[in-house]
């Protein structure tokens, strides 16, 4: 298993110290419920955010904050951890348990979570300056198109509710169902004149989105 893992470390040009912890951060919890790679998400996650940001200080200096909180969005969310992933090849290193009947699917929120934990086990074996370093160089072709802000439906739609109405939209989460290696939520969302638009998600993030979607294309905006 571990001399599979060295293939890894030769794209990503980090040679691990403790390559228990490489194989860790590709482990899901349908595989160990207990050593999986949710700490190392969750740290990663940090990790990811704080070069980002620090990144976008240096390259805007003259952008509002508002303006540099949209481009963290952009470059810090679940698609484009997905996108390095994909970019990585993680799902050939992923490790997944099996249901009765099937080996679980790898799916997109699976090889999402397994790249940011993948920052924060390089974090953990190495150091912060080579776990930025290697975010600022897989990065690098998404920060230099950040001069485009993509603004995202949700804050589309809080930008319009607090312009037209004063006061934040509305969301709710209707139900949340499947089996907890692959949920998937409901969540509906109002303005004040509006009746509730929802729509389903791999996350609550992903239906907030799709339901924000989906509503200013109802109100034509």
């Amino acid at each position: 298993m571990h001399n599979h893992l060295n293939k890894l470390e030769k794209k990503i040009s980090i040679k691990f110290k403790n390559i228990k912890l490489l194989a860790r951060c590709l482990t899901h919890k349908s595989r160990n419920p207990i050593d999986n790679y949710e700490k190392l998400e969750f740290l990663g996650d940090r990790i990811l955010g704080l070069t980002i940001s620090n990144k976008l200080l240096e390259m805007y200096p003259k952008d509002k904050v508002g303006s540099l909180d949209k481009k963290l969005a952009s470059l810090v969310n679940k698609e484009k951890c997905l996108n390095i992933g994909k970019f990585l090849g993680l799902e050939e290193f992923i490790l997944v348990g099996s249901s009765k009947k099937n080996k679980i699917k790898i799916e997109n929120k699976i090889v999402s979570d397994c790249c940011e934990s993948l920052i924060g086990a390089i974090y953990l074996d190495q150091n912060l300056n080579i776990a930025e370093k290697f975010i600022l160089r897989i990065w690098k072709p998404h920060l230099e198109n950040t001069s485009i802000t993509v603004i995202d439906s949700k804050t589309r739609l809080q930008e319009y509710s607090l312009k037209k109405f004063k006061c934040l939209p509305i969301y709710k989460l209707i139900e949340n169902s499947g089996p907890r290696h692959k949920p998937t939520f409901k969540v509906a969302v109002k303005l004040k004149n509006s009746k509730f638009i929802s729509a389903d998600g791999t996350s609550k993030k992903d239906a907030q989105q799709k339901a924000a979607k989906l509503l200013l294309e109802n109100i034509g905006k």
